[in-house]
């Protein structure tokens, strides 16, 4: 079958709305509806085909989650399975901010270097009148 529109516009929506429902395989950021990869245009006209059938949304649905996983569905159900396709791009936020925090605090406590002491100032002020030989005056 083509991917031409069928000649049923009903048929055609249903197909449109599972379309959207359903993941590109190929592009992966895309559903079927905006892909024109030759697997999705495939997998289209399969959706086609099993509503001609007579099968309803959920059985199509069910069919491709059988057949590919739950990954070919835009929104995967929450389960066991699909907890890093839920959860991975938060925890990997959490973990930038932390990495990133932890940098500027390390950052921060290197450039907060403590000054110097009375003695250290004394010591310097002297090495300094000395003309920097190295020598402290109480050494000579």
């Amino acid at each position: 079958m083509s991917v031409h529109a069928a000649d049923d516009a009903a048929l055609e929506q249903r197909v449109q709305r599972l379309s959207e429902e359903l993941r590109c395989l190929v592009c992966q950021n895309q559903s079927l509806a905006d892909s024109h990869a030759d697997l999705a245009v495939d997998l289209k006209n399969q959706v086609r085909e099993k509503l001609k059938q007579g099968a309803s949304e959920k059985d199509v649905i069910a069919f491709m989650t059988e057949r590919y996983g739950d990954f070919v569905l835009y929104r995967p159900p929450m389960k066991a399975t699909t907890l890093l396709l839920w959860f991975g791009p938060g925890l990997l936020l959490v973990a930038g901010l932390v990495a990133l925090f932890l940098r500027l605090r390390r950052r921060a406590a290197v450039e907060a270097e403590p000054a110097l002491t009375s003695d250290e100032r004394a010591r310097a002020a002297a090495l300094l009148e000395d003309g920097g030989s190295g020598i402290e005056p109480n050494q000579r």
